[in-house]
């Protein structure tokens, strides 16, 4: 087994962790922490046969850790490690250690809020701060304060950036240890700041072009969303033409898995790869190869609306540590290359750090979770608390919904609460199941939930329940479509459940 630079703290976690519950653990990208963590945990004398779940942020990065920890152990996914995610599952009977989403332990607390069996749980990339990892936390506190007495529950907090003082202060002064972790130097190219209205693409392509020119190995761009890397894959393939050398590898957590492990994996002999990638590439994967970095610096966001009652995907600037992370994956093997295309001068304008997904949420989802688990929000230990008039406006749309009266759980908001689905899209599930039309409930949520499967096709809901019912066939949109039946698939599970 390779030395990692997180090799180095693992004596000092296990010495923490054997006189504490929890620990916040500090190590940059490419130090090792995902894969080499839970295995160093697993045969601790405290977690006594119990297993180790680790959360990931997303889908992606959920199925790649528990693949990689598989492989360090020489076994296959679904033997000592396993991984939950939405759409997908391995695990088995001798599973000790489970990857899973989030939202997927949310749920979990909820049908089991002791979690019997399970001795350490681990939220990976914690930094995102994203909505599910939150409430979890939340969750998985108050859960552990009412019912492991005997037995506590062990959390450990890990991730590359993270604020170490205000999270020990939130697990009642848990431990720090900080890995150093190891990278080479990576030179910086600054460009130009944007104009006003210009589009990013063919700058991109230009920066692309120009460092496949002037330097060697494998290229990661960090676009801030799909449609930005579906423009840049087809002006760049019509820029190289037909060179055999390039591959062009798209990786955004929509893809199909083989299209995904071709991201991820190294580039055959002889060749190179250009990975154009949103922030899903900043922390939680390894990309193999990788000694230039091209970062556009924005990211996409969602926001909610209040006004609306929606939530929106905001393109924003990325901050200045999200810049540090980006230009960290061309240093992780060698001396790299990080061309950034904007100024100095705009680098020391940007935020420090990414603000809580909780402070700018739409809030629905979470203020039924808690109805569901019985509490208000001041009941709940809070890295940052929900704001006050945006839970007050979920808790509103909950009651028009029909899922609260007062603060109450109804009986038709207890169903909402067990799909694994927004509010809304949970009442109209179960108002079709009502009215005797559930499977076309189904289809029109998952149309709903997933990404317009037929692009540029107007707003014609019956061509894309045309397209799910297989009456017409799909043109260039097979992959949105069947993942979309897979959606409605699982939402008929749910129903008959």
């Amino acid at each position: 087994m390779n030395s990692l630079p997180i090799d180095d703290v693992l004596p000092a976690l296990r010495d923490a962790l054997a006189h504490r519950h929890e620990a916040v653990l500090e190590a940059p990208p490419g130090a090792g922490k995902t894969t080499r963590v839970p295995l160093a945990l697993l045969h601790e004398p405290w977690l006594a046969g119990q297993t180790i779940l680790m959360l990931e942020p997303r889908r992606l990065a959920a199925r790649a850790a528990a693949e990689r920890l598989a492989s360090e152990l020489g076994e296959k996914v679904g033997e000592t490690v396993g991984y939950r995610i939405r759409l997908d599952s391995k695990v088995g009977p001798n599973t000790r250690i489970e990857v899973v989403t989030e939202g997927i332990l949310t749920r979990r607390l909820q049908d089991d809020p002791a979690l019997d069996g399970v001795g350490l749980l681990i939220f990976d990339e914690f930094h995102e701060r994203s909505l599910d990892a939150d409430l979890a936390l939340a969750l998985s506190l108050n859960g552990r304060e009412l019912f492991r007495d005997e037995q506590p529950l062990k959390i450990l907090l890990m991730s590359a950036t993270l604020e170490g003082e205000r999270l020990a202060g939130l697990l009642d002064g848990a431990p720090i240890l900080r890995s150093e972790g190891r990278m080479f130097p990576v030179q910086m190219r600054w460009g130009r700041p944007y104009q006003a209205g210009e589009f990013i693409e063919p700058r991109v392509v230009q920066t692309i072009l120009e460092a496949l020119h002037d330097e060697p190995g494998s290229v990661l761009v960090f676009l801030p969303g799909q449609a930005e890397i579906r423009r840049v894959n087809q002006q760049l393939a019509e820029a190289l033409g037909d060179r055999p050398d390039v591959l062009l590898c798209p990786l955004h957590g929509e893809l199909d898995l083989n299209a995904q492990r071709a991201a991820i994996d190294p580039a055959p002999a002889g060749k190179r790869k250009v990975v154009l990638a949103t922030n899903i590439a900043e922390t939680s994967l390894t990309i193999n190869g990788v000694r230039v970095v091209i970062d556009a610096g924005l990211a996409r966001v969602p926001r909610f609306d209040p006004g609306s009652g929606m939530t929106r995907l905001d393109t924003q600037r990325i901050s200045r540590a999200s810049a540090t992370q980006r230009a960290g994956r061309a240093g992780r093997l060698e001396p790299g290359v990080c061309y950034r295309l904007w100024s100095e001068d705009q680098h020391d304008g940007l935020a420090a750090y990414g603000s809580a997904e909780i402070l700018a949420a739409d809030l629905a989802g979470l203020a039924l979770q808690l109805a569901r688990w019985g509490v208000t929000p001041s009941q709940l230990v809070w890295l940052d608390a929900p704001p006050t008039a945006a839970y007050a406006q979920a808790q509103d749309l909950l009651q028009r919904l029909g899922a609260l009266n007062d603060e109450n759980l109804t009986a038709h908001g207890q169903k909402m609460a067990e799909l694994p689905a927004h509010p809304r899209i949970a009442h109209l599930l179960l108002r079709g199941q009502d009215l005797g039309l559930a499977a076309t409930a189904c289809d029109v949520a998952a149309l709903l939930g997933e990404r317009d499967i037929l692009r540029g096709g107007g707003a014609d809901l019956h061509s894309r329940l045309a397209l799910m019912s297989g009456e017409e066939r799909a043109r260039g949109t097979q992959g949105g479509v069947q993942r979309a039946k897979q959606l409605a698939r699982q939402y008929r599970g749910y129903l008959r459940g």
